[in-house]
């Protein structure tokens, strides 16, 4: 009894320190993740623990005096501590436990702005062990609506997989990279003339671009004519990508609740032409079903340039080629939206990217089908910065910032390794702003650039790369940056 007791007390004794802590934690960090100015986080922290507790405490005070009291000064500031922070922390849970989740795994650790250090690591990776352990209050109100397309049946079980090297040439002067043929390189274990690189030239199959109109009939007669024309199985499940990503147009006014939106399953979408990533991907997967290719239908969600941190459900495919796993986007590889119209773009940054790449912008359900040995956690996902696939593929890496929004009180300072000398340039506008500004007069080959922001605001800094000092720059990135 007295075990049980001691236990309880215990208990108690934790629940009380800890629960403001949390209240505390949460309500400056959403404070730093909008953006507030440094003393509202302060504010935030007092507020709560221990200037709202104190008042009503005051406010009582006349009527303790008239009757006699168990609880000391001390007791009662820890119990009303404790009551405003279990309230501060339901209401807000309740009403935006998406936004609470974010706040904490990009910017829990706005007290170690500025520090470096061994200690200090260990208490930013701690802080995060803590907020990744809170992703169940995203996954309690997230709905993924193309859920409802993925197979009931068991799905084959991912292994990771040596991936594609990264075979480029820089981009010329024209709006679309140009980029080298990958050299055929063969695989001991299949004979096989062919395997993968990344990213393969933007040209669509001779089979798809050819195909005769008698063809298209059904998704059984395209994919038969697809495995007749090409017999390497790499090229035979690019064809069948290419045939996706160039016949079906995104439907974007269903996207946008324009229309209602139709049925997403392969048959409506061969039919029709029109689709959401749904469509394309149970499309993929119908097309190298038809042939025994085993392609499957990944759900999760992603992110982009445009979109908020936290991305936005999606649905893409996975491709077993050779006993290996590969990642495919048909999607965005067809096109893209702007405003609500879709403009077609056929590409290939999409098509058998290394997992570590996928995974900037693509984060399944199942961690499995990021295809990585250690999969990234929600958390980790989150803070990543949103970088497109032609920053990995023209060799660049980023040093600093490592996060997805980083706070500054100067200039936003951007380190990268250029090991290919391309020429850079950035840009820089308020968030939600269409208006652009340079970062600086000139382009450079410097692996640090610098961007002076005019004042206190939430800026999104776009980086731009050439093989040239003049002439056509390439999107290759976007950096957001909190200036107090």
């Amino acid at each position: 009894m007295k075990l049980i007791l001691f236990l309880l007390k215990g208990s108690l004794t934790v629940l009380v320190f800890l629960t403001p802590l949390l209240g505390v934690w949460l309500a400056s960090s959403l404070v730093a993740y909008t953006n507030g100015p440094t003393w509202l986080v302060v504010a935030s922290g007092v507020l709560l623990f221990p200037l709202i507790p104190i008042v009503w405490d005051l406010r009582g005070s006349k009527r303790r005096q008239q009757n006699p009291q168990i609880l000391t000064w001390g007791d009662r500031i820890i119990l009303r501590t404790l009551l405003l922070n279990l309230i501060f922390l339901a209401c807000l849970l309740a009403l935006r436990p998406q936004t609470a989740f974010l706040a904490l795994s990009t910017r829990g650790d706005w007290m170690l702005d500025g520090r470096q250090g061994a200690e200090v690591e260990l208490v930013r990776r701690s802080l995060f062990k803590v907020a990744n352990g809170m992703e169940w209050l995203y996954l309690a109100v997230r709905q993924n609506p193309y859920q409802q397309y993925a197979d009931a049946e068991i799905q084959p079980t991912p292994q990771t997989t040596t991936q594609p090297s990264t075979q480029v040439t820089p981009p010329g002067d024209s709006p679309e990279p140009q980029q080298s043929q990958p050299t055929p390189q063969p695989n001991s274990s299949t004979g096989s003339a062919y395997s993968a690189s990344w990213p393969l030239e933007a040209e669509i199959h001779p089979a798809v671009a050819n195909m005769p109109a008698s063809v298209e009939v059904s998704i059984e007669s395209v994919a038969q004519y697809i495995a007749q024309q090409e017999q390497d199985p790499f090229l035979r499940v690019k064809a069948l990508h290419d045939y996706v990503a160039d016949r079906v147009a995104y439907d974007a006014p269903a996207f946008f609740g324009q229309i209602p939106r139709p049925p997403q399953d392969a048959e409506t979408v061969f039919r029709t032409h029109k689709a959401v990533c749904a469509g394309y991907a149970k499309l993929l997967e119908a097309l190298g079903q038809a042939i025994g290719e085993e392609i499957v239908y990944v759900v999760g969600d992603s992110r982009s340039q445009i979109s908020d941190l936290n991305g936005s459900s999606h649905a893409w495919n996975a491709a077993k080629i050779q006993g290996n796993w590969y990642l495919i986007d048909a999607t965005w590889n067809s096109g893209y939206v702007e405003g609500t119209s879709f403009t077609q773009w056929y590409r290939t940054s999409y098509l058998f990217p290394p997992p570590e790449v996928m995974v900037v912008s693509h984060f399944p359900d199942d961690p499995a089908w990021q295809l990585l040995p250690e999969p990234l956690p929600r958390g980790e996902f989150l803070r990543q910065p949103m970088l497109p696939p032609s920053f990995f593929a023209q060799g660049l890496k980023l040093i600093s910032p490592t996060r997805s929004q980083t706070a500054i009180q100067g200039n936003a300072i951007i380190q990268l390794e250029n090991p290919q000398q391309r020429w850079l340039m950035a840009s820089y506008s308020l968030k939600q702003s269409q208006q652009a500004e340079r970062c600086a007069n000139q382009t450079s080959q410097n692996p640090q650039l610098s961007c002076s922001l005019p004042g206190a605001g939430t800026y999104e800094v776009s980086l731009f790369s050439s093989d040239q000092e003049y002439g056509q720059y390439e999107y290759v990135g976007q950096l957001e940056f909190n200036k107090g």
